[in-house]
Order: structure tokens, then sequence, then C-alpha cells
């Protein structure tokens, strides 16, 4: 069984991380497929790779591919924003299972959703912005959101479809290493004018970022897959810290700055490094 990398700094990653079974880093031109939703796709972190189905906003600066680029792998990236754990094992509208990229050459397999599944950035983002804001996206001025309610069954939910996914990957894939990579922090122990959050919201939306990393890192458990913890990385570089790896709110938005509460170029990279580390120990 993949044993669980438990990362809570550079030089754990580096250094202090369990073994995987098979551990080091896959040869070159072995078959990367990355799944899963913004978090994994990177909106507005670069240009969109060619032929990538533009309602997904993936991007050549995913992590995904500068860690295929670094490895020399042959990457198959099927993220798609706005994706859920329903869309890694079943169809999604014109897009397939994200799952039809695996076949048994992969070696390695990097997950990252959840999120909307339980609403995280659409609740990130009704705390961070006033009743009578306009937000810009997908080039249109849009009201600020009301909170959206999330139920006990969509945790549920999300967990066992990890599960399955990860049980399903290691059958399709028997010599594949999953990774599921956590999402990064995103919400500061201090407010700034990027996260316009009361003690309440940041409380809450703090909760539930703790309790999607603990959801994904039972499914990894429970299926043998590895974690990531870009979490416990990225803990000082929220958008309130000096080195940002994500982006909040600000209230002079635009979309140049990137997609709101996702990783920025700099947390693609950061991810890239670490997932590098990792397989090259």
């Amino acid at each position: 069984m993949r044993s669980t990398i438990f990362a809570c700094g550079a030089a754990l990653v580096l250094s202090a991380c369990a073994h995987s079974a098979g551990g080091g880093a896959p040869p070159p031109a072995a078959h990367y497929v990355s799944m899963g939703s913004s978090f994994a796709a990177g909106p507005q972190t670069g240009p969109a790779p060619k032929d990538a189905p533009p309602r997904c906003f993936r991007s050549e600066a995913n992590y995904a591919h500068l860690l295929a680029a670094r490895l020399d792998l042959n990457l198959t990236d099927v993220s798609c924003g706005g994706a859920t754990s329903a869309h890694l094992l079943g169809p999604w509208n014109e897009l397939a299972p994200q799952i039809d990229a695996v076949t048994s050459d992969t070696r390695l397999v990097t997950i990252t959703i959840g999120g909307n599944d339980i609403a995280y950035v659409g609740n990130l983002v009704a705390a961070s912005c006033e009743p009578e804001e306009t937000i810009r996206a997908a080039g249109m001025a849009i009201p600020c959101p009301a909170p959206f309610p999330v139920s006990e069954e969509a945790y549920a939910n999300l967990e066992s479809n990890l599960r399955d996914a990860a049980d399903e990957i290691a059958h399709r894939a028997p010599h594949a290493r999953i990774i599921f990579i956590q999402y990064v922090t995103l919400v500061p122990q201090t407010p700034c004018e990027s996260a316009r959050f009361t003690e309440a919201e940041a409380a809450a939306l703090r909760a539930v970022g703790a309790r999607l990393a603990e959801v994904t890192a039972r499914a990894a458990r429970a299926s043998g897959a590895d974690v990531l913890a870009a979490d416990e990385l990225s803990k000082s570089h929220t958008t309130c810290d000096p080195d940002p790896w994500s982006l909040g709110l600000p209230r002079d938005y635009d979309e140049a700055q990137g997609a709101p509460w996702h990783p920025n170029r700099r947390g693609m990279a950061a991810i890239a490094d670490a997932l590098e580390a990792s397989l090259r120990r």
C-alpha cells in the first residue's frame, strides 16, 4: 500500500515524508494524468493548452504542465474548472469521465478536487464581497452572491467518490502512483483588503478548508493513495501574506489579477516544486 505524504513544510516534502512503494520519479516519457477541478486546471495563470475545452479554463502554467515539463512526462490533462468529484467517474455534458484518460500504462495520477462539491469557493466569494458589489467574472459583471448551503450528505458523497475514483484508477493502472493534492490554504489568520471576512466568517471558512483536507486524506488512506499536503505548505502564503500563493477578492478585482480564491502562478509553481521533490526522493 502506498504511504501518505504529510508535508508540514518544504523541508518535510524533501526529507521527512514517508516513502511510497515503488518510489522515485516516473521514467521519462511515462504517461501522467492530471485530474480535478479549477484548482488543478489553473484558470488565469497562463495561456490555455491547444485543443483544451474553453469552459475548463485549463492553463499551461498549472502544476501538472510544469511537472510534466520538468520530468519529461507524457501529460494528459483532463482537469476542468467547475468539475465535482462526480465527474471523475462520470461524464459532464459533452466531457467524458476524467478517469477515461487513465490507461494501463499510466504511471502517475494527480487529483485536486472537492471544493465545488461543498461550495467552498462560492462561499469564499460570498463572504468576501458586499451585497451591493458587482464582481467581474468571465467578462461579465455579476452581483455578490448569497451564501450557498451545504449538507452533510455532500461531504459523505465527496469522500465516497474520491475513494471510488482512487480504487478504479488503481484497477485500470496498477503501476500508477496516485497523489491527491490538497487545496492551498486560502483563509488568512488576519484579514486584509483581499479577504474582507468577519471573524465568524473566517472561522467557518477555515473549518470548511480543514474538513475538505480531512475528507481527502481519509479517502486517500482508505485506497492506498498518497497525499501532498499543499494546505500545510501554504499556511504562510495566503492572499494576505508577503508571498501569496493564491488570490483573494480585492475591491479593485478586474480578472486580470487571476481567478479569485484560486492558486496564482506562484502557487502552481510551488505545488510543482513540492511534487517534483517528493517524486525525486
